[in-house]
């Protein structure tokens, strides 16, 4: 069964997004406990301004560069199925994700430092993936006949 390019473009938007969201949420969780583990220090905020900085970084460099290839490789299709919204490798790719920041969300609760430090890193990759998400529209990606590959992708 086929799916049209748009869907698929859809999904990974919406899987991007998603991701970028609730990394935001845990990442600034984490900062929050850390405030309230040890209050009135600067490493916190610290810690979450390294996270925008860098994760703005990213996005502008590696994330967006990655959007475009998707959406090329969408383009590309010549019969889509749903489940390649994203290739086999990213799914794996997740899944080990997932289950890193949950053990290492997990395994922070209570240390300030580790706090800090993975709080930090998750609101690096919020920022890169929602920093990024505006090149699906750019693209057009959610409209009919969208994300062709000759819209660039710098």
């Amino acid at each position: 069964m086929t799916v049209s390019r748009r869907a698929l473009a859809v999904l990974a938007a919406l899987v991007w997004s998603i991701g970028g969201v609730v990394l935001a949420i845990k990442g600034s969780s984490l900062l929050v406990e850390a405030e309230t583990l040890i209050p009135g220090r600067v490493w916190p905020w610290l810690g979450a301004a390294l996270g925008l900085l860098s994760g703005g970084l990213q996005a502008r460099y590696a994330f967006r560069a990655n959007c475009h290839k998707n959406l090329d490789r969408i383009a590309a299709l010549e019969h889509p199925r749903i489940w390649q919204f994203y290739r086999p490798g990213f799914f794996v790719a997740l899944a080990v994700m997932i289950i890193t920041g949950v053990t290492l969300s997990r395994l922070a609760h209570g240390n300030y430092g580790f706090l800090i430090g993975v709080g930090s890193v998750e609101l690096n990759v919020a920022v890169a993936l929602l920093g990024s998400i505006h090149v699906y529209w750019q693209r057009k990606a959610f409209r009919s006949g969208g994300s062709h590959p000759s819209t660039g992708s710098g």
